[in-house]
């Protein structure tokens, strides 16, 4: 029998990579493979490869690993290349004869466009790009997905403030991240809760805070924040009876000058908390405490409930008009909305409230599901293709193109992405590249060179890529 080994990075590949060294032409020397999306409703933010990189291709094969993955391999009734491995094991130290290069983190590229190109550099591994496809693919299309969605809301909240707010400068905190629970892993959380921090300073996740310090150098300041909240454990724990000081206790717990908190309040009826308790009962408790309190739906149709609420909180506190013509509630009352929220959800709740006159700054989302787990490969048809091939010293074009599917056909050549002459993005070879007049470089960057990674962002660099 054998032992578990979930670092070893030979066994981190689907089973049929594993035949593939002796399926390629006599004379293959290097084999050049590109990770695109293919296609999608939302530009891609590219992200999450540094991560990759430190967790998996910073420490190098061993011995015991090749032996292991011999073991369960060939147990598993597949052919395994032991001289292969153990030979880049004497070659090189057990580290990846690889280059990758990738657009930097936190770019934002129009879909169909090259984000990341992997080549062996010594010829005795022309099979390698190939192998690590199913880890250095997923490495890449999870997160980058996430913080392009994240981005895309990002966008919708960002236009919703500029036409009815007076500043904008809340924006990092409008979408907070509620994900935590619903995610399919821990290291799910940390990729997709990291990735939203592409674009939000808020989150639910600590996951994510620890990420960020492991893998982008937010070791020496917080990369995300939150605040005091309610569940319903802690709500109904008082009986509904008890829900006039369940809710005094919160204000009583955690306002004050310059405090936030959330108190879900839809255990029962979310109504009779807004008119008679909220609005009546602890008003002038909720005045005069200093902070904000920030009210929770939790249940309903999400369109009409904010719109509704934000209604019965303006007739019980008020509200005042901003200078875009738009009505906001006292400093001291906001609603968050986090059940329901998606792309979709979050631009349709945000129409309907500046429709009822409400300017977005009234509203936060909390984005749990539709955030980290509503989103699979096909959301943005992520692939990783070979697109090139050096067979005897000479570089062939290589492409699929299927003719039941024409969608699904690849680049060919080796890549290179450039800013054109009207500043778009776009996909060139390297030949064509090297064939322009004005001397135009690939925004393509070495970032791991044979087990060395050449460039270590911060998550704080990352996002003034997207704006910040």
């Amino acid at each position: 029998m054998y032992t578990s080994n979930f670092n070893n990075l030979i066994l981190n590949s689907d089973s049929y990579k594993t035949s593939h060294w002796v399926q390629y032409p006599p004379g293959s020397e290097y084999m050049s493979s590109y990770v695109e999306a293919r296609k999608g409703d939302f530009d891609v933010v590219f992200f999450g490869l540094q991560a990759f990189i430190k967790e998996y291709l910073s420490r190098p094969i061993t011995q015991q690993d090749i032996d292991e993955a011999e073991l369960v391999i060939t147990a598993h009734g597949l052919t395994f290349n032991r001289t292969g491995w153990e030979r880049l094991l004497e070659k090189h130290g057990g580290y990846l004869p690889l280059r990758i290069e990738a657009v930097p983190e936190g770019s934002i590229v129009p879909v169909s466009n090259v984000v990341c190109q992997i080549v062996n550099t010594d010829p005795e591994f022309y099979w390698l790009p190939s192998y690590i496809e199913t880890a250095l693919l997923r490495a890449i299309w999870y997160p980058s997905t996430v913080a392009s969605v994240s981005y895309y809301c990002r966008t919708i909240i960002r236009k919703a403030l500029e036409k009815s707010a007076d500043t904008t400068d809340s924006l990092p905190f409008r979408l907070h991240d509620f994900g935590a629970r619903g995610a399919s892993s821990f290291e799910s959380v940390a990729l997709g809760s990291l990735a939203n921090l592409v674009n939000f300073s808020g989150t639910d996740s600590m996951t994510a805070l620890v990420a960020a310090s492991r893998w982008y150098g937010m070791d020496k300041q917080m990369a995300a924040f939150s605040i005091p909240a309610a569940e319903h454990s802690t709500m109904t724990a008082w009986g509904r009876d008890g829900e006039t000081a369940a809710f005094a206790n919160m204000i009583e717990q955690f306002g004050g000058p310059d405090k936030a908190f959330s108190v879900v309040s839809d255990s029962y009826d979310l109504w009779n908390a807004i008119d008679n308790i909220w609005g009546d009962e602890l008003k002038e408790a909720v005045e005069n405490m200093g902070g904000t309190l920030v009210i929770r739906p939790d249940s309903g149709e999400p369109t009409k409930v904010v719109r509704e609420a934000l209604e019965r909180l303006a007739v019980k506190f008020g509200t005042t008009i901003n200078s875009k013509g738009y009505k906001v509630l006292p400093d001291y009352v906001r609603i968050i909305q986090g059940d329901g929220i998606n792309a979709q959800s979050l631009g349709k709740i945000i129409n309907a409230v500046m429709d009822a006159g409400f300017s977005a700054e009234n509203i936060t989302f909390g984005m749990g599901g539709g955030l980290l787990q509503q989103v699979n490969r096909d959301t943005m048809s992520w692939a990783m293709k070979a697109s090139a091939i050096c067979i005897d010293g000479k570089w062939i074009d290589i492409y699929k193109d299927p003719v039941t599917s024409h969608s699904k056909r690849s680049k060919k050549g080796r890549l290179a992405l450039i800013e054109d002459s009207s500043g778009q993005l776009k996909t060139i070879t390297v030949d064509e590249l090297d064939n322009l007049d004005n001397s135009a470089q690939s925004l393509l960057r070495d970032v791991y060179v044979d087990g060395k990674l050449l460039i270590d962002d911060t998550l704080t660099t990352i996002r003034e890529r997207t704006g910040w």
